[in-house]
């Protein structure tokens, strides 16, 4: 005789192990308060809807406690998201396909109140819940024909199993963030700004995505970027220069806010929160995994070195690639900026837009499907930048523009004039395109009188990926080594009054981007209530001013401000400059060379850090000490050599990662 379909409401082992798991998981989800924890919690609702479905195919039986245990799950990221959703709960679905306002359309952008954050939740829960009730039901029921029956909960039973993977697709994945908020130091310092006294230059930030250090004539490229080196030749040229990530987002984290990017929980690729409802979209849970604290982007409580302008009387803009978040308190106009052009995400992700973005209120302009071909990216971004400045210097304003090309970023495109003309493929066309787009910029600024009072920074986010060149560095992006993190820097500003000494020259010692802020602050003389080089006193700037190297070419990363090489949450090697007078105490007995021709040495060291060499991927370098000022290249372990040394900067490793941990954000009592 054949079974019949039945409800089984006993208390069996394995159906009730399942009903505690989605009870705790809920739990969980509510104590916990961590957006990661709602991932976890539809990975076992759709783990769960395949247990219910064998068990109804295997032992004919819909067991409650199951039944139970799936509810409770989603009912966790219901209240989850009711209570602590940074939005209407919706979801934000926009395809980017299509032009798109978010004015237009609140309750997908991060606005709403309790009752739209109840309704969207639930709307969006409701066909797995809807499915699963019906299943109880059916299941409950007696049918005067099992064939129905059977169909009925079969049909049921793929409803659940489908509407739980669209869920995964669809559920809300914006929450607040869960960490202590610093706003009453950020809302005071930018109080006590001082508006910019009429001397201060304009500002102009330009940052390349992913070019390498050799990637530039001036450092020793094999193709030429006569505009990019006119900034070096009329400046100042690093020769040491770095990053303060070896990846995008941590990386412009830490130029804005002079801060190392785990401070802000923000020390990963930032990727889109948009839900395309594609699963091969990179959109819905790797922020959840990979950030902590719910942060979905630099959080608006850092103060960014935009804010500070902004508030000194300066018209701020931002161009081309933002990769710090893409709604609320994320977005590059709720962080500083008056306005913004271009993408809120990075090339090779979806969605991939241009927008234009004002009073945290965007519109795209260029959609997925106009940047299928991104040749005209480079132009788009150009023109807006262009168009920007001209408006703001013909109003009579001081400007700051923060001008983030999204080159050469891999997948590299370059505009039909220049595509195929270098004759080293689309990576230089790109390259060389970007810097004939300088050139012009930097003929506007003459036109219009303002290029000598224009201070100018020019630097990459990181070492080069699939192409380009670290010339003689060790690795490239995503490694801590030389090849992931010096970068090209270079600095000009006419009428700098000697504040950058001697133009024309190069600067031999290091510096880093966390340095840009208080560097920024010091050469513009934005003061705080009076006061000049003044920084936030709540909370930790991990820079230091690169005046005395601009000077002078003095030394400022010594034992107390070292240079940090991070990769995720670790510290995974530490850099400072040591005087030789020093080490010749320590080893009175050597006579090297690096120790007799060189009054300052910089060191770097390895606490463990995965070999570059693919064929030996699965070694790793354990304690390795290198002296850069002979050994840029990072070939030789000096560890034996120097092992006092080598000590002393383990040391001061486990030192700085412990008090991160203590303090991740880098609170500091008043």
């Amino acid at each position: 005789m054949k079974k019949k379909i039945e409800l089984d409401c006993s208390k069996k082992v394995v159906p009730s192990i399942f009903m505690l798991l989605g009870i705790g998981i809920m739990a969980a989800t509510l104590i916990a308060r961590l957006n990661f924890m709602c991932v976890v919690a539809v990975a076992f609702c759709c783990i769960m809807s395949a247990v219910i479905a064998i068990s109804l195919i295997v032992k004919k039986k819909v067991y409650a406690p199951m039944i139970f245990g799936y509810a409770a799950a989603s009912l966790g990221i219901v209240l989850y998201y009711v209570i602590w959703g940074a939005d209407a709960g919706f979801g934000a679905f926009t395809s980017g396909l299509v032009g798109f306002s978010s004015a237009e359309h609140p309750l997908l952008t991060g606005e709403g109140n309790l009752f739209t954050k109840i309704l969207g939740n639930i709307l969006l829960v409701l066909p797995s819940a809807l499915s699963l009730w019906g299943l109880f039901f059916v299941a409950k029921k007696s049918f005067k024909r099992d064939i129905a029956k059977k169909l009925l909960s079969g049909m049921l039973t793929f409803c659940l199993v489908a509407t739980s993977v669209v869920y995964v697709l669809t559920m809300n994945m914006r929450s607040k963030p869960n960490t202590q908020r610093l706003w009453d130091g950020h809302d005071d310092y930018l109080g006590k700004v001082d508006t910019a006294s009429e001397n201060s230059p304009n500002v102009l930030i330009i940052m390349m995505d992913d070019l390498g250090y050799g990637d530039v004539s001036l450092n020793g490229a094999i193709y030429d970027t006569p505009n990019i080196d006119s900034i070096g030749e009329n400046g100042l040229n690093f020769e040491n220069f770095y990053s303060s990530y070896s990846v995008c987002s941590p990386a412009r984290f830490a130029a804005l806010t002079g801060r190392y990017p785990y401070r802000g929980y923000a020390d990963n690729v930032i990727y889109p929160t948009v839900d395309t409802i594609s699963p091969f979209a990179q959109t819905r849970i790797f922020n959840s995994i990979e950030m902590g604290a719910n942060a979905d982007g630099m959080l608006g409580d850092e103060i960014t070195i935009a804010e500070v302008f902004n508030n000194a009387g300066y018209a701020t803009g931002a161009f081309g690639k933002w990769h710090l978040g893409d709604y609320g308190e994320y977005l590059p106009t709720n962080q500083g900026f008056d306005y913004f052009y271009g993408s809120h995400h990075v090339n090779d992700m979806t969605p991939f837009y241009h927008v234009t973005e004002t009073d945290g209120e965007w519109e795209i302009v260029h959609s997925t499907k106009d940047l299928k071909d991104q040749s005209q990216a480079t132009k788009w971004i150009h023109d807006e930048i262009t168009d920007w400045i001209t408006d703001t210097v013909e109003a009579g304003e001081t400007f700051f523009a923060y001008y983030a090309s999204p080159w050469p970023h891999a997948p590299v495109y370059a505009g039909d004039d220049f595509d195929g003309t270098s004759g080293m493929g689309t990576y230089v066309d790109c390259v060389t395109e970007f810097d004939h787009y300088l050139g012009e910029l930097f003929a506007t600024l003459e036109d219009l009188g303002v290029l000598e009072d224009t201070l100018i920074v020019f630097t990459s986010d990181n070492g080069p990926a699939l192409e380009g060149s670290v010339a003689e560095l060790r690795g490239g992006k995503y490694l801590a080594y030389e090849g992931g993190q010096k970068v090209p820097f270079m600095i000009r500003w006419d009428n700098a009054d000697g504040a950058l000494g001697e133009t024309g020259t190069q600067r031999k010692q290091s510096a880093t981007l966390v340095d840009l802020f208080p560097t920024l602050i010091e050469l513009c003389n934005i003061t705080v209530d009076g006061k000049e080089n003044s920084l936030p006193s709540d909370r930790v700037i991990d820079g230091v001013s690169m005046v005395p190297v601009l000077e002078n070419d003095d030394v400022i990363h010594t034992k107390e401000h070292p240079i940090l090489h991070m990769k995720r949450e670790d510290i995974k090697a530490i850099q400072y400059t040591v005087s030789t007078e020093d080490i010749k105490e320590k080893y009175p007995d050597y006579t090297y060379d690096v120790l007799n021709s060189n009054e300052y040495i910089t060191f770097k060291y390895f606490d463990k850090i995965q070999n570059d060499n693919s064929a030996f991927w699965d070694k790793n370098r354990k304690n390795w000490l290198h002296i850069l000022t002979d050994d840029v290249g990072e070939n030789y372990n000096r560890t034996t050599v120097y092992p006092e040394i080598a000590d002393e900067f383990h040391e001061k490793l486990d030192e700085i990662q412990s008090n991160f941990k203590e303090n991740r954000r880098g609170i500091i009592e008043n």
